[in-house]
């Protein structure tokens, strides 16, 4: 059976206009990401990751080459993506439902069904007694499945991820990303996860895409071989630590270059 590509981008740029001159942020990019999949995207700061993700989620304009998503072209119109940043920026005065219908209730006023998929979200993420508990009665990890929730909320086609567990500490950050790869396999949503982590990215991905530094561009994509489901127990694997070698190696070339 055929997959068909969600995302398709060709020969993608993006230059940044400055008063001392343009600067290129992204040259070249070339990607195609399926339905479903699950893609990681790893480089060094300043690389054009994050940039790259504002394109798909239509925060930003390419300036060159043509990309596509869901079968329309970037910057058409409103993208149906869904967003987590490092923060999760719940609203401190809405409680915690109330903050995972914030998509619905910018567009309209929330229905039945919409607070029916909002519980039924969080209890997905062990959220269902902390619903009308305020932001601040949760714990950072809480707070981010919170968030996901939210981005989940209006059902849409990909799921994009700016370095979501960034500022946990890394038992929290582990058991996140344990229920990320539960969460993606039950919801079949497309994700593109940005991350420093390249243990996280083998972890959770099933492919990463590796970028070189600015000007970013793709200069590898690592096939991840291990099956949907991951638990902890991965990380002390032997093919594991090599295949976060293998991807390691490209960013000690840069750094000895």
């Amino acid at each position: 059976m055929t997959i068909s590509p969600i995302v398709e981008l060709e020969q993608l740029g993006k230059v940044y206009p400055t008063r001392t001159g343009d600067v290129t942020a992204l040259t070249d990019v070339d990607l195609r990401i399926d339905d479903g999949e699950f893609v990681a995207i790893v480089g060094p700061s300043g690389c054009g990751k994050t940039t790259l993700l504002k394109i798909l989620a239509g925060l930003e304009h390419h300036t060159s080459g043509v990309g596509t998503l869901g079968g329309r072209e970037l910057g058409s119109g409103a993208a149906d993506v869904g967003m987590v940043f490092q923060k999760a920026t719940l609203l401190p005065w809405q409680d915690v439902r109330s903050n995972v219908l914030l998509p619905v209730s910018l567009q309209r006023r929330p229905s039945k069904a919409d607070r029916a998929a909002a519980d039924e979200l969080l209890e997905m993420v062990g959220l269902t007694d902390f619903a009308s508990k305020r932001p601040h009665e949760l714990s950072g990890g809480m707070q981010q499945r919170a968030a996901i929730c939210r981005a989940l909320v209006h059902e849409p086609s990909m799921l994009l991820m700016d370095e979501p567990f960034g500022a946990l500490d890394a038992m929290t950050r582990d058991l996140l990303n344990v229920e990320v790869n539960r969460i993606w396999r039950e919801t079949h949503k497309t994700v593109v996860l940005i991350t420093h982590s390249i243990p996280e990215a083998v972890f959770l991905a099933q492919r990463v895409i590796v970028m070189s530094p600015r000007p970013g561009r793709i200069v590898d994509q690592v096939e991840v071989p291990f099956g949907p489901e991951r638990t902890l127990e991965l990380l002390g694997t032997p093919e594991f630590g090599a295949l976060c070698s293998t991807i390691r190696r490209h960013f000690e070339k840069e750094a000895a270059a």
